[in-house]
């Protein structure tokens, strides 16, 4: 997770993001660096336009509350129903989750 910190804190900057300088601002919070886990990051990252990412993120986040009175309003309905809502809403979920996987690799 520091990785993305790393980057995140990079790009905020304007800086390129490369192993190099992730690498530096690992090290200087004092995290210890695997350069596996940084050459696989910068690697994701360069095929993503990360102020896209950006902007798509806090929709696909506020999806999910948005749907949590939903269940609650449907607590009289039959037992299928629910399950078929819980599953909707799980799918929901794990749509907004691979968009962010995308950004993050």
């Amino acid at each position: 997770m520091e990785n993305i910190y790393a980057a995140m804190l990079l790009h905020k900057a304007g800086k390129e993001i490369n192993e190099e300088s992730v690498t530096t601002v690992l090290t200087a919070a004092g995290i210890t660096v695997d350069q596996i886990q940084v050459k696989a990051l910068v690697a994701s990252l360069s095929e993503v336009n990360i102020e896209e990412a950006i902007k798509a993120a806090p929709t696909m986040m506020a999806a999910a509350p948005i749907a949590a009175p939903a269940e609650q309003k449907s607590a009289a309905a039959a037992p299928e129903d629910k399950k078929k809502k819980a599953e909707e809403e799980k799918a929901k979920e794990d749509a907004a989750l691979e968009g962010l996987g995308a950004l993050f690799g």
